[in-house]
């Protein structure tokens, strides 16, 4: 009996797990990779689509930004360069140094207001000289028509605008506007504003005169100028001067009203 071929039963028998009933000796197979789906689709390598404007609008807000930002750091600079020059002449803030021969308010447009403000507030410190210069003249113009005999109801009246007048402006609008411009508060704009505008509507009416009180003679208005210029020829002379003032004052008004609102437009 031929025993050559039968196997050694004591020999170990090579088992290949990945042959799958492959003959023995064989090399195994490797299942190649699927394309299948991995759970996210085929498409592997989408790219997010980002619209252009999306990317123009983050661009110019960044911009908007930095120039906000830039703007804030020049007024802190401003602000603090004031306060170090107060502390520096060790001058208190509401000391009184105008005028220089007699001081009666205090004022300081080169160290306390921003420079890019600076021309601004000296207009509208020309516009309340023009008025304190308004009614002063008016009231020697009308102490001339009352020693020509016009009556001294009329030198009271005009008394009463220049002692009155003169501080009120300064108190009800050229001092809110000075600390407005020097703290940037909208509430001081908002009181300068309402209370100019009354200043305003004072030199038109006085430029004027209409005979509403006392003839309206306490006014060197156009039409008590007309009034006055048959009796007197000198005294119609000073309501003539008087009425080119108003004037003027109403005109530089209305200009620095005009400007402060485009400023302070341009804050917000």
């Amino acid at each position: 009996m031929n025993r050559h071929n039968d196997p050694n039963p004591f020999d170990e028998e090579e088992v290949n797990p990945f042959s799958n009933g492959a003959a023995p000796g064989s090399k195994p197979r490797i299942p190649p990779l699927g394309s299948g789906t991995l759970g996210f689709g085929q498409k592997h390598d989408a790219t997010a689509d980002i619209p252009l404007d999306t990317m123009s609008d983050s661009k110019s807000r960044e911009k908007e930004l930095a120039t906000w930002e830039a703007d804030l750091k020049r007024r802190e600079k401003d602000i603090k360069r004031r306060e170090d020059a107060v502390s520096r002449s060790g001058v208190p803030d509401d000391d009184k140094n105008w005028p220089p021969f007699f001081p009666i308010i205090h004022h300081d447009i080169a160290n306390e207001i921003p420079v890019h403000a600076q021309r601004l507030q000296y207009l509208a410190f020309a516009s309340w000289l023009g008025i304190v210069l308004c009614l002063v003249f008016n009231m020697i113009a009308v102490i001339v028509c009352w020693v020509r005999g016009g009556g001294v109801k009329i030198f009271f009246l005009a008394t009463i605008y220049a002692l009155l007048g003169c501080p009120l402006s300064y108190v009800l609008w050229y001092r809110p506007l000075y600390r407005a411009m020097r703290t940037d508060s909208a509430l001081r704009f908002g009181w300068f504003f309402l209370f100019y505008l009354i200043h305003i509507g004072f030199c038109i009416f006085a430029a004027i005169a209409p005979p509403v009180v006392f003839h309206g003679k306490s006014l060197t208005g156009i039409l008590a100028a007309i009034d006055v210029f048959d009796d007197h020829v000198l005294v119609g002379i000073f309501y003539l001067v008087g009425f080119a003032l108003f004037c003027l004052e109403s005109l530089l008004s209305l200009w620095v009203v005009q400007k402060i609102y485009l400023y302070f437009r341009g804050n917000k």
